[in-house]
């Protein structure tokens, strides 16, 4: 269905995908994965047709198939209504109903050699429109809608009034619609809830085409894919294991052991043939300084030959195809939070609280309380109040009724989910440097824990990635000895490594966490307390 072959590509000097090949075959489900920036959103385009390759070449076959395609960033139409982009994804399914509705009523109304033609044409248009699904797309259109949380979107609002997650939705649910044969998704669970990410590994797992998935989601790659393509940024090649995610990291545990063990002998033997080596070099050098009897001298002579021997065994041991190398460490995300300070055992108390919009109520007679080094996570549906949840506590929104209480000494840091408490004029350093007494040299070297290197702390931050303004944000918590952190979606938009950096740091805060998170993956880790926002009640689970 699709052949990769030698895909090479430059962006600039800077090499990003080297000699990539791999197949991939109807009913196969692939994972690409690597951390940012290393190519994989670059590999896609280039599959999709939108970038050239600079060698190499892609192959779909048949010619026929249909690629559908799934971006990070969605382009839509100005004006256009949530109908008009579900109606452009089901043109195929509307055009052949109205055409059999044209051919109906010209059954209706035709006599003798007219209705023969007629009814002939409706028999081979109604063949046509069974073959491609029939009434069955109408019926999978509700149901893609239905589970991905659309249903209730009227079909006359403007796509540029939606939020976030819910154009996220729209696109995912468009692509679906055009039932291509082979699915090439980019991070296609960002902004998803644990309701929705259910539905759509469900529906992937009976999709009859090929899939390749972008994911950071390690909990939707274990349930949905039986192939992992991992791309390295340091070598720029990719290597496939067979399985799913949770396969994938055991059998790099065990190549990563297996690689140790092999440089260790390694290293071991160069070390005993050099001991050696300078054990005969100095042993002759000293003969050759006690005397100058032909006999002795011969015999350091041969010594000396011997070290040369071992020297050219030794360099040609490290040359070898055969010698491995020490196993390098990936450049991660280093998050390390700043002393931080106790505050009292109780942090949050809630009581009675209330809030919403106009005439809608989000949840009401909410009675929650925090306790000092707890780790909460606040899951629900998209759109269920929990970042107007989040605003009430941090004082941004003024709630409807009830009491929100903070503990004694209890210093709050809080992590919007589009980052927009960021200053969008403002670079990396003189973000860091707004809340913490550092010099630039210490701001420098603080923020190259968060992957900002180089003349990349100057660039302003509405011209930096999600991920990097995640990267940011959390760089300014971390720097500013917060004791409650307040996270709104922290890791939606981080690659896996630094999902684990993230997830060890949360291991090691003293503090305590409020998240609203989706990666399942995470939570099982992370959260010692869940809240569930749903049918407007915050209830522990």
């Amino acid at each position: 269905m699709l052949q990769v072959r030698d895909i090479t590509r430059r962006l600039g000097d800077a090499l990003v995908l080297d000699r990539i090949n791999f197949n991939l075959n109807r009913g196969e489900r692939a994972g690409l994965i690597g951390p940012n920036g290393c190519g994989k959103t670059t590999l896609l385009r280039i599959v999709t047709g939108e970038m050239a390759a600079d060698r190499g070449s892609v192959q779909l076959a048949p010619a026929s198939l249909r690629v559908g395609y799934l971006p990070q960033a969605l382009d839509w139409p100005a004006g256009a209504t949530v109908g008009d982009v579900l109606r452009a994804a089901q043109g195929q399914r509307e055009a052949a109903e109205g055409r059999l509705a044209r051919l109906a009523e010209a059954v209706a109304g035709g006599q003798g050699a007219a209705l023969e033609t007629a009814l002939g044409e409706y028999d081979r248009a109604l063949a046509e429109y069974q073959a491609m699904g029939g009434d069955r797309l109408r019926a999978d259109a509700d149901a893609v809608l239905a589970g991905l949380g659309m249903a209730d979107v009227a079909q006359d609002r403007p796509v540029q009034a939606l939020s976030g997650g819910q154009k996220t939705r729209l696109g995912l649910a468009r692509l679906l619609l055009t039932e291509p044969d082979l699915l090439l998704l980019d991070e296609p669970t960002n902004h998803l809830d644990i309701s929705a990410l259910a539905w759509l590994e469900e529906y992937l797992a009976e999709y009859p085409g090929a899939i390749l998935v972008i994911s950071h989601d390690r909990a939707f790659l274990d349930r949905t894919v039986t192939r992992i393509l991992a791309l390295d940024d340091v070598t720029h090649r990719l290597k496939e294991y067979a399985g799913n995610y949770t396969d994938y990291a055991l059998t790099l545990d065990r190549e990563l052991d297996k690689q140790w063990a092999t440089y260790r002998e390694q290293q071991a033997r160069a070390a005993q043939l050099e001991a050696s080596i300078m054990k005969l070099d100095s042993k002759a050098k000293g003969i050759e300084k006690e005397t100058i009897a032909f006999h002795y001298r011969k015999i350091a002579k041969d010594m000396a030959r011997h070290a040369t021997v071992q020297k050219r065994r030794l360099e040609r041991m490290l040359e070898s195809e055969d010698a491995v190398d020490k196993p390098g460490l990936a450049w991660k995300m280093k998050l390390e939070f700043a002393d931080t300070p106790r505050s009292g055992q109780d942090v949050l108390v809630l009581s009675d609280l209330s809030m919403g919009f106009g005439q809608r109520r989000l949840f009401a007679d909410v009675n929650l309380q925090l306790r000092f080094g707890d780790r909460a996570a606040l899951i629900g549906a998209n759109g269920s109040g929990k970042t107007t949840l989040l605003r009430c506590m941090t004082g941004q929104l003024q709630p409807w009724s009830g009491e929100i209480r903070l503990g004694r000494g209890v210093r709050m840091g809080y992590m919007a989910q589009e980052q927009e408490t960021l200053d969008p004029a403002a670079t990396p350093l003189e973000a860091v440097r707004s809340v913490a007494p550092l010099d630039e040299t210490e701001a420098r070297s603080f923020l190259h824990y968060f992957l900002f290197a180089g003349d990349e702390v100057f660039v302003p931050v509405g011209r930096l990635s999600f991920g990097e303004r995640t990267r940011l944000a959390l760089a300014m918590l971390a720097v500013r000895g917060c004791n409650f952190l307040l996270l709104d979606e922290p890791i939606n938009h981080l690659d896996i490594p630094s999902r684990e950096s993230f997830e060890r740091a949360m291991a090691r805060f003293e503090g305590t966490v409020l998240a609203v998170v989706h990666d399942r993956y995470f939570i099982e880790r992370f959260a010692t307390v869940i809240w569930e926002l749903a049918d407007g009640q915050v209830v522990p689970t």
